[in-house]
């Protein structure tokens, strides 16, 4: 017998949902939010399904259900939702499936990879082609600064004991600047804002879109971003470019508001993923010093990588790529290219 309250409540809930039906209860899958996931099973063997749990002092399901329509009526794969209780925090969902995409990359040893990003690719511009103004909020000046102010609070005062000398806070916030002129620059399209290798999942068709609640109005190339320089996987930067510019090739055939000139556009998309990466760092700190959720430290380093790499290719984020380098006592990376 469990002494969690919740989810007692969660499965006196399931059973007005399946009367007649006994089932069983799983862990499905973890989160970084409050939200948990739990896999039901009816014990007559009939389909899985989903179910997620989330505070309502906590987390809003409103806008989880307001996304998987906007995004369901895109063409995406998203979970169908089959049962809602907004005053307790309960979703009845579709299953996708228990394969990640980083999962069915790990145990096919990166082989699956060109079947999994090509559905992924597609998917992504089927989303970003339904994506009308005004639908979701907007990825504006304030929350992109709000995200980047992670980097100096969580990730620098906090994870690294560091307190910049004003010179120093200066170049941070002369990067910061420059990021956020660039990113509101880009055309606006819808934005998944966590599109990666942990929430899409393997099933038919391919790929199923989870974990959407966040989702904006904003950067054309944010998506992408997350997707090919994801923090959980990496890949060589010909295969990044590569299936930049097979995304570059669809979304221009979709019409989508893309730059005609491909430079133009892999530099857009450098240029977010240099502010989804601060935020990242600054994220993934909070969720250890804060949260207790110590795993997410291992990540960490590939993410600086990806973002002491991209500032050192460009004249104007020079100062933060020397930044970056004395702060983890790196050999400075190679000149800018751009």
């Amino acid at each position: 017998m469990t002494s969690d309250p919740r989810l007692i409540a969660l499965y006196d809930w399931l059973a007005t949902r399946l009367p007649g039906r006994a089932f069983t209860l799983a862990p499905a899958s973890a989160d970084a939010s409050f939200r948990r996931y739990f896999r039901v099973s009816p014990t007559d063997g009939g389909d899985t399904l989903i179910a997620m749990d989330a505070p309502p002092d906590k987390e809003d399901c409103r806008p989880f259900l307001h996304v998987a329509r906007l995004f369901g009526a895109s063409g995406a794969h998203v979970p169908q939702v089959l049962g809602e209780n907004l005053e307790e925090g309960f979703l009845l969902l579709e299953d996708l499936g228990g394969t990640t995409f980083l999962e069915r990359l790990n145990a096919s040893a990166g082989s699956a990879a060109s079947e999994l990003y090509g559905s992924a690719i597609e998917a992504l511009v089927t989303i970003q082609a339904a994506s009308r103004p005004g639908d979701l909020p907007p990825y504006d000046e304030a929350l992109l600064r709000r995200e980047l102010g992670l980097f100096p609070e969580w990730y620098l005062s906090r994870h690294l004991a560091v307190a910049l000398p004003e010179k120093d806070a200066l170049v941070l916030a002369t990067a910061f600047d420059r990021i956020v002129a660039n990113n509101l620059a880009q055309p606006m399209v819808y934005v998944h804002r966590d599109y990666h290798s942990r929430n899409l999942m393997v099933c038919d068709p391919m790929p199923g879109v989870i974990d959407f609640q966040d989702a904006v109005y904003g950067p054309i190339t944010y998506d992408l971003a997350s997707l090919l320089k994801d923090a959980y996987v990496r890949w060589d930067e010909a295969r990044v470019i590569d299936w930049c510019v097979r995304y570059w090739e669809r979304a221009r055939k979709a019409g989508l508001p893309v730059h005609a000139d491909f430079a133009d556009f892999y530099r857009d998309f450098e240029w977010m993923g240099v502010q989804r990466h601060l935020k990242v760092a600054g994220i993934f700190a909070r969720l250890a010093h804060r949260d207790g959720k110590e795993r997410y430290l291992a990540d960490i380093p590939l993410v600086l990588d990806y973002l002491q790499r991209a500032c050192a290719r460009y004249r104007e984020l020079g100062p933060l790529a020397e930044l970056l380098d004395r702060l983890h006592e790196r050999t400075p990376t190679t000149g800018y290219t751009f």
